[in-house]
């Protein structure tokens, strides 16, 4: 898909970035780590656990640079891209350690670097490499993500694929007021500001309600519909896909040219520039999936993120960067797909979570050629909320998980004011992920439910509140616990610093 996704002049610009950034490099050494994942996913919270823990000497024991205290100084330093908005460190973890509540989500693009003084494990290299390293994290939405696949398409072929998905399944009732207004306003209708905006707002309405919680869906382009930012109101978010578009060319003057307009402008000032300036400047990438929370809400949320990974995994550029091809061009040679909240569930089942997630990518990976060591599947928890513990209930031993809920949330009726602990039983996943995954003809009827989802198993998940950390004698507060994020550590960046 790549060569798609970009024209000449894309490509040419990519070579100049490239270019400029080896050139740095060579004074500089830095790496660009990619972190994404759909809404819910829990990006924010993976950077900050990420370099608090790099900057408190966190408990680290699979990372080895740390392990074997070859990493003799870390610090934060400037970014180098000006034009981006800075992650906001400081006030994120405050929010975590110091409030004990989560940070806001990603709502658009953020960098931070942190540089980490080592010596290198081969004497050979000691003599030659300065033993800095920088990791330039950029933090951006996985609707965006999601948007890359739109510059392979043209308007047609948008309209057909977001029509063919809001017939099926639970989209079918959540998309018919939109789906009835683009059918009464006619594709070939005189050219109109007033339908143009109710249409896109009837679609915009329509993705917000398959975000929604209680259903969870993950295949939601276009991804700044969802999250505009300073482009809310503008023509190129005022578009919608039009239903049973006739065979030909849009009339000049109709709505269909007007959305087809806009559509283009749509890909070039918003999906092309993020593609261009900021995703194929990417060495690695972590994409972050909260598979839990897809389980729960049944097999259609569950199919619907296999398809977001799908889309997702294919606009990577998997391979091997040599030296010469890395000065015009550049590859992500790894990618992690984590799932996160593995606190979530008893440390019996995250081996079952690792799998299902495996299964969620494993045809993916294979089209693009990267179902080899260049991907890795990994269950994970940035900052560890819960602990675990074991309670006899009629007369059987059950492993469960302790923790504080958030305000409000709820257990059999039980309201919870986010300071009472309790410990849940959150359920079994299945051994076989297989079973989560099987369909009758790929068709859901939610009047009947298959086979299939009567076997979905029956999982108790509530949010809980960061952890209270202890302080030690000088008043610092402890690092922040987490689930194998130094094993997410030892395969993104490992080898950089060996």
């Amino acid at each position: 898909m790549a060569p798609i996704l970009s024209s000449f002049k894309d490509d040419a610009l990519i070579a100049l970035d490239n270019l400029a950034d080896r050139a740095s490099g060579l004074v500089n050494p830095a790496v660009r780590l990619g972190v994404t994942g759909l809404s819910r996913a829990g990006k924010t919270v993976f950077i900050s656990s990420l370099v608090h823990n790099l900057l408190n000497g966190g408990r680290l024991p699979v990372f080895e640079p740390i392990r074997s205290g070859r990493v003799s100084k870390v610090r934060l330093e400037p970014q180098p891209d000006d034009a981006v908005p800075r992650f906001q460190y400081e006030d994120h973890i405050a929010a975590l350690v110091r409030d004990r509540v989560w940070p806001d989500s990603t709502r658009a693009i953020s960098q931070l670097r942190i540089t980490l003084d080592y010596e290198s494990a081969s004497g050979w290299n000691r003599m030659f490499s300065p033993g800095r390293l920088s990791i330039d994290i950029v933090d951006y939405p996985g609707e965006w993500l999601l948007d890359l696949p739109l510059l392979a398409q043209d308007f047609r072929q948008f309209s057909e694929g977001t029509v063919q998905r809001a017939r099926a399944g639970t989209r079918a009732s959540l998309s018919r007021e939109w789906l009835a207004l683009a059918s009464v306003s006619g594709a070939t209708a005189a050219a109109d500001e007033g339908s143009a905006r109710r249409l896109a707002e009837s679609f915009t309405a329509y993705l917000q309600a398959c975000k929604a919680d209680e259903r969870s869906l993950s295949t939601l382009p276009p991804g700044r519909f969802l999250m505009p930012g300073d482009l809310e109101g503008s023509p190129a978010l005022t578009f919608s896909p039009l239903p049973d578009l006739p065979a030909g060319r849009a009339p000049k003057g109709s709505l269909w040219a007007m959305m087809e307009r806009r559509y283009e402008a749509y890909k070039t000032h918003v999906v092309s520039p993020f593609f261009r300036e900021h995703f194929a400047r990417l060495d690695r990438q972590i994409v972050l999936v909260d598979a839990l929370q897809a389980i729960n809400r049944g097999q259609e949320a569950l199919s619907d993120l296999e398809q977001a990974l799908a889309d997702v995994l294919a606009c990577f550029r998997p391979g091997t960067n040599s030296w010469l091809s890395s000065l015009f061009t550049r590859r992500i040679d790894r990618v992690l797909v984590a799932a996160t909240k593995a606190d979530h569930l008893h440390h019996e089942s995250h081996d079952r979570l690792e799998r299902i997630t495996a299964r969620l990518v494993s045809r993916a990976a294979e089209r693009i050629g990267m179902s080899g060591a260049g991907l890795e599947v990994m269950a994970l928890a940035s900052v560890r909320a819960t602990r675990e513990a074991t309670v006899n209930h009629n007369g059987h031993t059950l492993p469960v998980i302790v923790g504080t809920p958030i305000a409000g949330e709820r257990i059999n009726g039980d309201v919870f004011d986010g300071e009472r602990k309790t410990a849940i039983f959150p359920g079994d996943l299945p051994e076989d992920p297989e079973v989560l995954f099987e369909q009758m003809d790929g068709h859901y009827n939610t009047s009947k439910p298959t086979e299939a989802e009567r076997s979905m198993p029956e999982l108790n998940f509530v949010r809980f509140r960061p952890p209270h950390l202890e302080e030690t004698r000088g008043g610092l507060k402890l690092s922040v616990p987490h689930i194998r994020l130094d094993r997410a550590m030892q395969f993104l960046l490992g080898d950089r610093l060996a």
